[in-house]
């Protein structure tokens, strides 16, 4: 997979990423957010809970340095994936990186033989949300939101492929 960028690289997850993964997304929890049991969980084992699950992690490489990350969830529904834990470092966020990660899901999640992309988020995360809705995302109506285990979602989209 490649990124919106010639720098920008988009790969799989490797068992060396694990810190990354766990840095990259306390980043903005922390700065925004509670971080919750259920965040708990990925960062600390993304592996055993999104990989192992039947899941995916990307990670976006800039010059060979992971610094950004998403990942796909097997979803609550049939031939759903949820999107998590996706992630760019500040001090990059212009270079395309959450560009690359979205292109990267939506062609995993193909070939993970998906029909959907669900996402729970925070209506503060204005970039992230422009974001979603530039790549195809829509808005969940209130019929149609799942229960979240994080008290910090009050918005729900998801992609049709």
């Amino acid at each position: 997979m490649s990124g919106a960028s010639s720098s920008v690289r988009v790969r799989d997850f490797r068992p060396d990423d694990g810190p990354a993964f766990k840095a990259l997304n306390l980043a903005w929890i922390e700065q925004l957010f509670e971080i919750e049991p259920s965040d708990l969980a990925q960062l600390e084992d993304p592996q055993g809970q999104i990989i192992d699950r039947g899941g995916r992690v990307l990670m976006a490489d800039l010059d060979g340095v992971p610094v950004g990350t998403a990942g796909l969830l097997v979803g609550h529904e049939p031939a759903t994936l949820e999107l998590v834990k996706m992630s760019a470092r500040e001090d990059l966020r212009g270079l395309g990186i959450g560009k690359a990660l979205i292109a990267g899901c939506i062609q995993a999640a193909r070939e993970m033989g998906a029909a959907r992309i669900w996402l729970e988020s925070n209506r503060k995360l204005d970039a992230a949300l422009g974001l979603y809705r530039a790549s195809g995302f829509r808005e969940l109506t209130c019929d149609e939101m799942a229960s979240s285990p994080y008290s910090r979602c009050d918005i729900q989209m998801v992609l049709t492929l």
